[in-house]
């Protein structure tokens, strides 16, 4: 097959895929992941649901690919903005930034993440999935938690615990941002 048609098909492959999450991103933060169904994603993309499927075998599938890039996102802004710091002290406070201003600029990214720990009865996609995106959370944790002990001299134990801490604040306060409690 010409190298050309290769590159056009792939090409067209990808512009779906990126329609189906778009369109399914809409549809999960409207009605959240038990509320979508492929029907309301594939009408939303402009696609038949048997479409859909030749991309993505269920909607925590595609759920999954649309947290797995916010993720991916937010690992390079964060890694973006330690590298870029002059120091120890600035490195914690430009990750630290980096993740706030993330979110704040893409509440959907957040309400999205957010959705599956459905209150004090965390929910989930499936054991890969939910495996594979808390690997991912990890690691945009790790990277602040390197920051934190390098800045206190801290053993690895402590920096985590304060990276929790850290993280965990930084996301109340994007939920209180988000609702309009804190302005």
């Amino acid at each position: 097959m010409p190298a050309a048609a290769t590159l056009r098909r792939q090409a067209v492959h990808d512009f779906k895929r990126q329609a189906i999450l778009k369109a399914a991103e809409g549809i999960f933060a409207e009605r959240g992941l038990e509320g979508a169904t492929i029907r309301a994603i594939a009408a939303a993309a402009g696609y038949t649901p048997g479409a859909i499927y030749a991309y993505y075998d269920a909607k925590e599938a595609i759920y999954g690919e649309i947290l797995t890039e916010q993720l991916g996102q937010l690992a390079r802004a964060v890694k973006s903005a330690a590298a870029a710091a002059s120091d120890d002290a600035m490195r914690v406070r430009a990750a630290a930034r980096a993740f706030h201003d993330y979110y704040r600029d893409h509440p959907r990214a957040l309400e999205l993440g957010l959705y599956l720990a459905q209150g004090m009865r965390p929910t989930g996609l499936s054991p890969e999935l939910d495996r594979q995106l808390n690997g991912r959370l990890i690691a945009v944790m790790q990277t602040i938690a390197r920051a934190i002990a390098a800045r206190g001299g801290l053993a690895d134990a402590a920096a985590n615990r304060e990276t929790v801490l850290l993280t965990a604040t930084l996301c109340g306060i994007l939920l209180l941002e988000a609702t309009g409690r804190l302005k």
